[in-house]
């Protein structure tokens, strides 16, 4: 057996389940419009270059070790960048950075690659992926391990170092719209 292999190769789905069809993609896309999601930009830097989107699939996988995963469509510049790079950032959006979230979700008009960059102010931490000063947090990450799910990778990513803020209201995507989520004072 490979080691690289974590997948449970002793489970088998539930073959009544198997032939049971799965709903249609936009009936998908309108069940997920009503998941509230922190909205974060994901960067990458590879000779010279820098690409980035706007993002929703980010998950923390454990805290020991500390683990993301990062979901990045195929067919953008920043999927290359982190492929060839073997790193990311995720940059976590405060309510006040939602022209950063437009701009990198190609929403303004006539701003694409370098470009967006001209969005906030930008430095890096442990690897060359860019940070976005200001943002409520930051997630500097090598990438380990790359799964291919049909239309995205998903890269399994190791934290080397984080930047957050105390302060501000998060960027969050609910129903098609960009919102500001107040922090909820601790009880």
């Amino acid at each position: 057996m490979n080691a690289q292999i974590n997948q449970r190769l002793d489970w088998t789905p539930n073959p009544g389940l198997a032939e049971l069809p799965t709903v249609s993609p936009e009936d998908h896309r309108y069940g997920m419009r009503h998941f509230a999601l922190g909205v974060t930009v994901i960067t990458a830097a590879a000779g010279g270059r820098r690409a980035g989107l706007t993002a929703t699939a980010v998950c923390s996988v454990t805290a020991d070790p500390p683990r993301l995963v990062v979901f990045i469509n195929k067919n953008v510049q920043a999927s290359e960048l982190i492929l060839t790079s073997g790193a990311l950032s995720v940059n976590v959006l405060a309510a006040e950075q939602e022209d950063v979230a437009r701009a990198f979700a190609g929403m303004v008009k006539d701003v694409h690659g370098e470009d967006r960059f001209g969005y906030g102010h930008w430095s890096a931490l442990q690897t060359e992926a860019p940070c976005l000063d200001g943002a409520l947090a930051n997630f500097d990450c090598r990438v380990i391990k790359v799964f291919d799910e049909s239309t995205h990778h998903a890269f399994l990513c190791e934290v080397l170092a984080t930047r957050e803020r105390q302060d501000g209201a998060a960027l969050i995507y609910l129903n098609g719209a960009f919102r500001a989520m107040s922090q909820v004072p601790e009880a």
